[in-house]
């Protein structure tokens, strides 16, 4: 313990005007150990404590280097538990010990003392937890240090981790009598502590409704109006709350005065009032209380969230209805976030309220948000989320409550058709938008509605037909072509100059082009803005390395050329030039080829490899056995000679020989021994044998099941019969249906006569001899060796 003395100094000018006092020394002592507290209470109890500053710190206590550097005083453990229980006599304790001491019936309780000895007798106490220990005396002078030596004001002035001061936890945690006389026992030490604000920005008001204690906002409020108008105020209203469930404009006012209403207006970080809390827990009372004290409450914030757009987000619509009657003159804001109003959200959560907001404000529908889009925008972009992906099954949709989103739209357009022509930052329409989320529906009721509507473009020169292209959506691809009012925008160009076709030959996407191509309207020769028709797109998507020469890409450019369709403008050394500039044939290309070439070969090896070992096996292992060394014959097969069985073997053979060559050719493929042509010519014939190997154990398969099963059970043998050549056309199923979803398409553009009588007809034949020549060979070879046999 240490002191120090020294010669007072005058300070203000009233110390100035007091009466002389003689000098005196001033004695500064502090305690820094728990042995010498006692002796610094008997010092201060003998001598006189006038002219005496006493300071009592714990040894371990490193005072901070910056006073306005130090972070927030932390909030004492026992009157953080007081706040939260309610427990007003421990609060009245600690914030005004000597009115505690002076009423008997505000002692507080033993627990507390008993909290309040572990903390001062040295025990562990931290925030949330008050150790108690094994005995606790009622003589609470001894070792009372911290909680008792701090003023009221510095206890008051600690705060949570969250930044919540005292009010805000009694706030947060309760309504009933015992909390508010809580507020009354700290709002009298320290009344500012009603306009702090935590870490959030929140009051103890926005944290009261945030809990729904409506008892306690009225406390908050009326003792931030002031006793003089706070009787008055709450009669008020409590007759206009019970008088009508809906107030009308002609309700007067209450009068809360200047320091009530900006109360109530204050925000926090989020811009928001305790008006926004009791609407986002749906408690109406509270809403209509809060609009009873303030009827413009409604009108902030004037930008972000508005309670209107709140309660509207939340589907609190009675909420919504009342925040329109209780606002003063019917005025408040219709704001949202990111530029937004309350249409922009009621358009996507309900009919009816889109349809009162229309008529609250017809302005509404021409507002965009900060991207420029309208509610038309956004209810144009409503959709089934199911078609998208969003669920995991498809059924899951089948449960949930349709959208009436035709409704909205009707409502909108009805109101006010000019939203339809206004265009987002990008250039981009509702019709646009429509499309970009395949709304067929929608669309249709615009183009019915306003046909001109179909004609928009946005800043790249787009109309909703190449915004669906371009998005893949091929049901609104399939209304354009099929409708006869629509054809006047089938060839428009965009910026580039590339109409809907090039755009869905650039896609490689089948079904659209089918679509657009089946229409004649659409013209198969115009040139985009370098010059390229739809046939030189088609020309550059068909890859240059090795490829699949049966994909789209290839598909499309065979239709396109059968129908007449010519090239662009460009000369055709200058056209493939850029072909092999687009591809990078020179270097990349072999590169990415000879890569390719290196992946298909280390994963077809082990099919061919694997088909070479069964075949091979089965030679030696024929269905129906070996005849007995001691018949005629002996060791042979006991079923050669019959017709199922020549064929069977036949077919194996052409397995185990195909399934060898394509092993040979991988081999061939992967060995840098030969130069880029060889190795595509090895890959490419090996992923031919490889195919034909798969069709001929396939038979080979279908053969000897039969052979045995035959003779006992014929229906099972013709099932597996049947069954058995679906992994075949499996996997010619997508080459055939590609060619049969082209064939309406060519039979408009080049007629029936050709497209049924000539190309299709040669197309089977050649694909079929091309892909099952060994079966061919095999039924035919089977037949004519047991012919020859019985000659």
């Amino acid at each position: 313990m240490a002191s120090s003395s020294g010669e007072r100094h005058s300070g203000s000018p009233m110390e100035a005007n007091a009466p002389a006092v003689p000098p005196m020394d001033a004695k500064l002592m502090v305690a820094t150990g728990r042995g010498d507290c006692q002796q610094l209470k008997d010092v201060v109890n003998k001598e006189d404590a006038g002219m005496m500053v006493v300071v009592m710190a714990s040894s371990n206590t490193r005072p901070s280097v910056s006073a306005a550097a130090s972070p927030p005083v932390a909030m004492h453990p026992l009157l953080h538990a007081s706040a939260s229980s309610g427990d007003w006599k421990g609060l009245t304790f600690l914030l005004n010990r000597e009115e505690s001491q002076a009423d008997p019936t505000n002692k507080p309780s033993q627990e507390f003392l008993k909290s309040l000895q572990a903390c001062t007798s040295g025990g562990n106490c931290t925030n949330g937890r008050l150790p108690t220990p094994p005995q606790a005396s009622n003589d609470i002078e001894e070792g009372a240090n911290m909680p008792l030596l701090l003023s009221p004001e510095s206890l008051l002035e600690g705060v949570t981790i969250e930044g919540d001061t005292a009010l805000h936890v009694v706030a947060t945690h309760g309504d009933g009598h015992n909390f508010l006389k809580c507020v009354d026992t700290i709002c009298a030490k320290g009344k500012h502590l009603m306009f702090k604000q935590n870490n959030k920005g929140d009051t103890p008001l926005h944290c009261a409704a945030r809990a729904g204690n409506h008892e306690m906002v009225d406390k908050l409020i009326g003792l931030a109006i002031g006793p003089s108008r706070r009787e008055e105020s709450v009669d008020k209203i409590e007759n206009d709350l019970h008088r009508s469930e809906n107030l009308s404009t002609e309700t007067p006012l209450n009068d809360v005065g200047r320091m009530g209403v900006e109360y109530l207006r204050m925000e926090n970080d989020s811009k928001e009032t305790a008006l926004h809390e009791a609407i986002r827990i749906g408690h109406s009372p509270l809403v209509k209380k809060l609009l009873a004290y303030d009827s413009e409450l409604a009108r902030f914030p004037q930008e972000g969230t508005s309670p209107l757009y709140l309660s509207i987000l939340l589907e609190q619509f009675d909420i919504a209805q009342t925040l329109y009657d209780q606002s003063k003159q019917h005025i408040l804001s219709y704001s949202g976030p990111t530029g937004q109003n309350a249409l922009h959200v009621a358009v996507l959560r309900s009919t009816e309220m889109t349809k009162v907001l229309l008529e609250w404000n017809k302005n509404l529908t021409m507002q965009g948000d900060k991207n420029g889009s309208t509610p038309l925008h956004f209810a144009s972009s409503r959709t089934i989320l199911s078609n998208h992906g969003v669920y995991p099954h498809p059924c899951i949709s089948c449960f949930r409550v349709p959208f009436p989103r035709f409704k909205v739209l009707t409502e909108v357009l009805e109101d006010n058709g000019a939203p339809l022509y206004q265009p987002d930052n990008v250039g981009m329409f509702p019709i646009h938008v429509a499309a970009a989320v395949g709304e067929k529906q929608t669309i249709k009721l615009f183009v019915k509605r306003y046909p001109s509507s179909a004609g928009l473009r946005d800043k790249q020169g787009r109309t909703f037909l190449h915004v669906a292209v371009e998005k893949k959506k091929e049901n609104v691809v399939r209304y354009a072509c099929g409708n006869r009012s629509l054809a006047w925008i089938l060839n428009m160009q965009d910026n580039n100059g590339n109409t809907a076709l090039h755009l869905a030959v650039e896609a490689k996407n089948h079904s659209m082009f089918c679509s657009l191509f089946q229409n004649r309207q659409v013209q198969l020769n115009l040139v985009n803005v370098k010059g390229q028709t739809a046939r030189d797109i088609s020309v550059n998507k068909i890859p240059a390395i090795l490829h699949y020469n049966q994909g789209t890409a290839n598909n499309i450019f065979y239709a396109l050329t059968l129908t007449g369709a010519m090239n662009g403008t460009c000369r055709w050394d200058h056209f493939l030039k850029n072909y092999k500039d687009i591809h990078q044939v020179a270097i990349d290309g072999k590169r990415t080829d000879l890569k390719n070439m290196t992946e298909a070969t280390q994963t077809m090896v082990v099919g061919a490899v694997l088909i070479a070992t069964v075949t091979f096996g089965v030679t030696f292992a024929v269905p129906g056995g070996y005849i007995a060394d001691d018949h005629p014959h002996g060791g042979t097969p006991t079923l050669a000679g019959r017709y199922a069985f020549d064929a069977f073997m036949v077919a194996n053979t052409f397995a185990f020989v195909c399934s060898t060559i394509a092993t040979v050719g991988l081999m061939y493929s992967g060995s840098p021994m030969f130069n880029h042509k060889s190795r595509t010519f090895y890959i490419s014939t090996a992923f031919y044998f490889m195919r034909t190997s798969i069709t001929c154990m396939i038979v080979a398969f279908t053969l000897g099941v039969h052979m045995v099963l035959a003779p006992v059970a014929p229906r099972t043998s013709f099932v597996v019969c049947v069954i058995s050549p679906l992994v075949v056309v499996w996997c010619k199923m997508k080459y055939w249906l590609k060619w049969l979803a082209l064939a309406p398409s060519l039979c408009v553009r080049a007629g029936y006569i050709f497209t049924l009588g000539l190309l299709f007809p040669f197309i089977i034949v050649s694909s079929t001899i091309f892909e099952y020549w060994p079966v061919i060979f095999t039924f035919t070879w089977a037949a004519f060796g047991r012919r020859a046999t019985h000659l």
